[in-house]
């Protein structure tokens, strides 16, 4: 009886609390297709991100038939860019066409099909139940070309607003579970099963623990073990990638997360107990622990005070005094965890009944789970989001990944893509000295390619650009910074120039993009902004004989420059093997200080430009390189990275990158000028090495200190190969900033520990750049 008073006080407390989910948005991206199901009256709205990306709608009725009238009643017109896109034989085509086999779409069903303009924004009401498939389709684009397949942006509001999202099926499901709002249920998965855990309504948190079915069968209970796995892991959390697994006491492990749709959860916190509430002063509230004591009951499993649990879609952290604090999740409606069971499990999950504090949004909802056959295969990925509204974005591999991937398995998130961070049998050092003695190749591709192209491109970019673009040539590089009215930077890169009215940028940010949009629209400028990200990737081939190299692979016409002729910050158009071979741009940059290069590719030929690569530098003992040894590297040279060297509130001087500012000869105006010419050169921070006396590492963020007070800060540090020294690159007060000065690091609390060191000019390596413009 005392069970039934609970559950009845709970829901009675918990009902009609939750806000209705009214609308939900999604995202197409280019050479892509979405699913929807629409229900009779609701309002679909579809717009392309830079007004230039047409739409095709396939519509079907409930028994899978075309039916274009239910949603419109217009005339449909043909499907000219699906069918494009299903004529080429690339990896886009094969994708939408293995997404249309597994819809059971078949080729009748998008003969004709509803279009939406790029340059429109069109909404349609359901007359009747139906199923739509939005396809961003178009042909793949060839390096030299300015229109690449993008992104639209969908909205679906409801007619009658829902109380959860599920997202699509990651593939055929073998078990559903709801968990219900305060509530907990256990389920058994085995070895090499795959368990999605989904927040349906967003904002709610779940317990998770898990039991080796086997040791239980003998009579003990093996679970998760937050020692093992923190001290293993070497995070408070694990995450897809190589810090992706829960261990056991024996350091096993037991489950490891594979996707993340949120990114920010705690784990090995109590799930919520009897305790927590009591000493609130609510007596008898149900509570995780509880639930849990509960179902466990039929495994034998003894009751506990409070249950260690992985607390999924739970938002904690630490402050620097320690205390550990709370606040609403960051987990959206449909947002979920991905894992891979590495044993047989007894698995338990709640959906928490806290809603005395923001844990749950303060309204607890359900939960839901999705169990997935060991057959089937999942992408590592983590979201991030370039926007606070828009659709999680998963983590992406280049076309590049098949040939590192075979070369190493040591992978990290970098802007949205997994990067190669070392190459067994090489590591760090060696790919370093390969780079620095004779070549060495890398994947780049998380670099952002932006094409602008139209009558306005020199005028909007002299706007948005620190950087002189009037005094480019065609097929110049310059660099530049892009900043804030404050004179802070948003990002830096380097600018092509096309051809006089068409330009490409390639920077480190996603959120660039956008803020160009916003600042044309603002300005009324004529102006393409196009992401061509996902139609071009990239190889950095650098080191003394990238030349030589690239130049046995490379033809260029009598119209380009040939490879061995370009000079620094420029590029050509060429074609791999031969005047038959794929298009490729070839750029002379780079990252690491040294003679380089780099070449540009669609990503279907870029394994084809990988083994090319490969198989020409041979002869020259070339190495993989990843992002471990490149920091080396870029440090030794002095060069900047954002979220190191430069921020929104660090200006291009203080950066050390003031030389793509030229105050004195850009006469236009240009965001972020009039406060970068009210700084006074004498009192601003600046960029300065620092080598240390001794073997010990500063690293990003150590405070820099002349006596007892910080007069600078270390944005970053490593141990050089080329000096046997640990050096840093430190921003300081000018008054230190001098050659020879002695300053000192701080650990601990900066004032326990100091690690001396002298200031030298940047860069550490090659200050004259002899080697870089040889």
């Amino acid at each position: 009886m005392l069970e039934m008073i609970k559950e009845e006080w709970e829901e009675d407390r918990f009902l009609n609390l939750q806000s209705p989910i009214d609308s939900q948005q999604f995202r197409v991206e280019g050479q892509q297709a979405i699913r929807l199901l629409l229900h009779t009256g609701d309002v679909l709205e579809i717009r392309s991100v830079d007004s230039e990306q047409a739409a095709e709608i396939i519509v079907l009725d409930m028994e899978g038939k075309s039916a274009p009238q239910l949603l419109d009643s217009r005339a449909p017109v043909t499907a000219d860019n699906i069918q494009q896109q299903l004529q080429e034989k690339g990896t886009a085509a094969k994708a939408l066409a293995k997404q249309f086999e597994n819809w059971q779409i078949q080729a009748e069903d998008y003969q004709t099909v509803l279009r939406v303009e790029g340059d429109e924004s069109s909404s349609f009401v359901a007359y009747a139940d139906l199923t739509v498939v939005i396809v961003a389709a178009g042909p793949s684009m060839s390096i030299e070309e300015h229109t690449p397949p993008t992104e639209l942006q969908v909205m679906v509001k409801y007619a009658e607003p829902v109380a959860e999202v599920l997202p699509e099926p990651l593939a055929e499901v073998k078990k559903e579970i709801r968990i219900p709002r305060a509530s907990a249920r256990t389920y058994e998965v085995k070895k090499g099963e795959w368990i999605q855990i989904i927040d349906v309504s967003g904002k709610q948190c779940s317990d998770f623990i898990v039991f080796d079915k086997q040791a239980l069968e003998q009579g003990k209970e093996v679970g998760l073990d937050a020692t093992a796995t923190r001290t293993v892991m070497g995070l408070s959390n694990p995450v897809p990638g190589l810090h992706s697994r829960f261990l056991g006491p024996d350091m096993m492990s037991m489950v490891e997360v594979v996707q993340d749709t949120v990114g920010r959860h705690d784990s090995f916190l109590f799930a919520c107990t009897a305790k927590y509430y009591e000493d609130s002063g609510y007596f008898g509230h149900i509570s995780c622990t509880e639930n849990f004591n509960n179902v466990l009951k039929p495994y034998s499993i003894e009751p506990r005070a409070g249950w260690p649990a992985i607390n999924l879609f739970f938002n904690t952290g630490i402050e620097p005094c320690g205390t550990v604090f709370m606040d609403e999740p960051w987990s959206r409606p449909g947002d979920y965890v991905l894992m891979r069971a590495d044993k047989d499990l007894i698995c338990a999950s709640s959906a928490c009944p806290d809603d005395i504090d923001p844990a749950n949004g303060w309204v607890p909802t359900d939960i839901h789970v999705r169990i997935y056959g060991a057959e089937h295969h999942f992408p590592r990925s983590i979201a991030h989001r370039i926007t606070a509204e828009e659709h999680p974005r998963m983590t992406k591999t280049s076309g590049f990944h098949n040939r590192t991937s075979a070369l190493t398995k040591k992978f990290i998130e970098y802007a949205g893509y997994w990067v190669a961070t070392e190459y067994e049998g090489w590591g760090a050092n060696a790919e370093y000295l390969a780079c620095r003695e004779r070549v060495a190749v890398l994947d780049l591709t998380p670099l952002r390619k932006i094409d602008i192209t139209g009558p306005d491109a020199v005028a909007f970019l002299q706007y948005v650009l620190t950087q002189n673009v009037r005094r480019m040539a065609v097929g110049e590089i310059a660099h530049s910074a892009i900043c804030l009215e404050t004179g802070g930077m948003i990002d830096d890169g380097t600018i092509f120039r096309m051809a006089d009215q068409v330009f490409r940028w390639f920077c480190g940010d996603s959120y660039t993009m956008v803020w160009m949009a916003e600042k044309a629209e603002e300005k009324g400028f004529k102006v393409s902004i196009r992401n061509a990200t996902e139609q071009i990737h990239n190889l950095a081939v650098q080191g003394p004989n990238s030349r030589e190299l690239l130049s046995q692979i490379i033809w260029t016409s009598e119209s380009q420059t040939s490879v061995e002729k370009l000079k620094w910050f420029h590029f050509t158009i060429g074609r791999l093997g031969g005047p038959d071979g794929v298009p490729v741009m070839v750029s002379r940059t780079g990252y690491t200080g040294e003679l380089g290069y780099e070449v540009w590719c669609h990503p279907d030929a870029a394994e084809t430009l990988w083994d090319a690569v490969w198989q020409a530098g041979q002869p020259f003992n070339i190495a993989p390189m990843g992002f471990d040894a490149l920091d080396m590297l870029r440090v030794e040279a002095g060069l900047s990275m954002a979220e190191y060297e430069f921020g929104p509130d660090v200006t291009p001087f203080e950066a050390g990158t003031g030389f793509s500012v030229p105050l004195s000869t850009k006469e236009e105006d240009f965001v972020g000028r009039e406060a970068l010419a009210r700084e006074n050169p004498e009192s601003r921070h600046k960029l300065v090495g620092l080598i240390l006396d001794g073997g010990e590492s500063a690293a990003h963020g150590d405070l820099v200190y002349q006596g007892r007070f910080p007069v600078g800060i270390v944005t970053s540090a490593i141990l050089s190969p080329l000096l046997g020294k640990q050096i840093a690159m430190i921003r300081v007060a000018p008054e230190f900033a001098k050659q020879d000065t002695r300053l000192e690091v701080g650990k601990l609390d900066g004032i326990q520990k100091r690690l001396g060191g002298v200031v030298v000019k940047l860069p550490f390596y090659d200050p004259k750049r002899a080697r870089l413009l040889s």
